[in-house]
């Protein structure tokens, strides 16, 4: 049977699909008129992936095609692009023969085994054993881009992990001066992700550019299974901390105070976390007062409006106002208290609980 196909053949950061998702476009659009009298009617009917949201700007787009040109067999090949939300697609108009509606197949066992071997070359997944590996491939996403072409933006949300595949990028500040390239193998966007900050930085295109994009939300799911990616991204994030001045080593020897609003709680923590730093982290709150002991960069006490352990350390990572004051050193009987838990692991379990909640007070609309 002939049906009117549009297939995405470009994709950016749309939400709901991806490319080659392909949406079925039947009906009429017609106008009568009777007796000094006009109607309108449209019989259009969409059919899009069952696995998948539907996105309701994209269904207007669709519907405005037929009502443009009254039946789809009037519609000329085209390319399209949706008018929708911050993300992006662009569809491919055409005439083919679909024997049933289109599902999405899963991907075979053997093909995740050969991407699996694949990226194992990578350094960020050589720290994940094969089972783990297996589990993140699903979530990935391939995405090429042009020369010029900008991924990510300094100040926006952050909202995904990139790892290069080929080609090479550079890394900008505010005022378009590079401050590094990135190529093959090297990753970005993950300090976003994990200090929950606005993206530092603006990462431009120099050469043709491949890409694999996890969305932040499974990037976290999965960090939180894997203590070995957890100690590399602790190492990344120690480099990346000495390359952007968040490195406060002399002022946190001597003790130093500030406001959440220059350096949030997630930043200030890893701070005195790959600095090593033992002491008393007092901050002042929109609750009360809170207290934070690290030993050797570990967390070993939390207190915060009358909760203690791990739930105050997740309370006040949700804190963005304040003032806070590191005080080096601690009591010698306080030094012999073990370790709340492995900190990289207690951050991402704190961030993913903020996540969690963010989309509970508002869910995604469709």
């Amino acid at each position: 049977m002939e049906n009117s196909v549009f297939t995405i053949i470009e994709e950016k950061d749309c939400p709901y699909y991806q490319v080659g998702d392909a949406f079925k476009v039947t009906g009429n659009a017609i106008l009568l008129e009777y007796k000094k009298e006009k109607e309108f009617i449209t019989t259009a009917a969409i059919k899009m992936p069952f696995e998948q949201p539907s996105c309701r700007k994209l269904i207007g787009d669709l519907t405005n095609i037929l009502i443009k040109y009254e039946s789809m067999n009037k519609v000329p090949a085209c390319v399209i692009t949706c008018s929708g939300c911050n993300g992006s697609i662009r569809l491919e108009y055409k005439n083919t023969v679909i024997k049933k509606q289109q599902k999405k197949p899963e991907m075979r066992q053997s093909n995740i085994g050969a991407i699996a071997n694949l990226l194992s070359k990578f350094s960020i997944f050589q720290s994940i054993d094969e089972h783990n590996l297996k589990d993140l491939i699903p979530f990935l996403k391939l995405r090429k881009f042009g020369p010029n072409d900008l991924i990510i933006k300094k100040g926006d949300t952050g909202k995904n992990l990139f790892i290069i595949v080929a080609g090479r990028v550079e890394v900008q500040n505010e005022d378009g001066i590079s401050m590094s390239v990135l190529e093959k193998g090297e990753v970005f966007g993950e300090m976003s992700l994990i200090s929950g900050n606005p993206v530092a930085a603006t990462i431009k295109v120099l050469s043709p550019a491949t890409v694999l994009s996890i969305r932040g939300e499974d990037f976290l799911k999965v960090l939180n299974k894997s203590s070995s990616l957890q100690m590399y991204f602790t190492r990344l994030l120690t480099r990346r901390l000495a390359e952007s001045n968040i490195f406060m080593s002399e002022e946190l020897a001597s003790g130093m105070s500030g406001q959440l609003s220059e350096i949030p709680p997630p930043e200030l923590f890893q701070s005195l976390n790959v600095n090593q730093k033992t002491g008393l982290l007092n901050l002042f709150l929109s609750r009360g007062e809170a207290k934070l002991s690290f030993m050797d960069g570990n967390l070993i006490s939390a207190e915060y409006d009358a909760i203690k352990g791990k739930e105050a350390f997740f309370e006040v990572l949700k804190e963005k106002k304040g003032r806070f004051k590191f005080i080096p050193g601690l009591p010698s009987d306080e030094m012999k208290a073990p370790v709340l838990g492995y900190f990289m692991g207690l951050l991402i379990d704190g961030l993913r609980r903020i996540d969690e909640e963010s989309k509970e007070k508002d869910p995604p609309s469709p």
